[in-house]
C-alpha cells in the first residue's frame, strides 16, 4: 500500500486539533557567536516567549559547520545555528505547541545579537 506524499504547497494539516507554531529567524552579525552567548540567548528567549524550560540549553561546535544550540521547552523548543564562515550568520528555528508573539521573538533576536540584517518566516 503506498502512502501519498504531498509537497509543501499542498500540505494537509493532519492534526488540526493540535496547535503548532513555527518561526525561522535569520540574521547577519558583525562578530562570531559562541557557546555562552547561544546559551544566554536561548534562556532569555524562553522568558521573552513565556516558555517553560525543561532542559537548559546545550551547545555543540562542529569543525565543519560551526555552532549549534538547543533548548527543550514544555511546549517543544528552539534550535540555534551559527556560522563564522563563509559569513557571520545565524539561523534560529522555533517550534511550539503554544502561541507566542512573532514580533517579540524577532525584535529580541535582532537586539540580542545586534544583527545588522534580519529576515524571518512564520509557517
Amino acid at each position: 500500500m503506498s502512502v501519498p506524499v504531498l509537497h509543501a504547497s499542498g500540505m494537509v494539516d493532519l492534526a488540526p486539533e493540535i496547535y503548532r507554531q513555527r518561526l525561522v529567524v535569520e540574521g547577519l552579525v558583525s562578530a562570531p557567536i559562541g557557546s555562552e552567548q547561544i546559551k544566554r540567548y536561548l534562556s532569555q528567549l524562553s522568558d521573552v516567549l513565556e516558555m517553560v524550560t525543561l532542559l537548559e540549553p546545550v551547545t555543540h561546535q562542529s569543525d565543519t559547520y560551526g555552532w549549534a544550540g538547543w533548548i527543550h521547552w514544555e511546549t517543544s523548543g528552539a534550535h540555534f545555528y551559527g556560522w563564522d564562515q563563509p559569513r557571520l550568520f545565524f539561523s534560529v528555528d522555533i517550534y511550539t505547541c503554544k502561541a507566542f508573539s512573532v514580533a517579540d521573538a524577532v525584535d529580541f533576536t535582532q537586539r540580542f545579537f545586534d544583527a545588522t540584517e534580519v529576515a524571518y518566516r512564520e509557517f
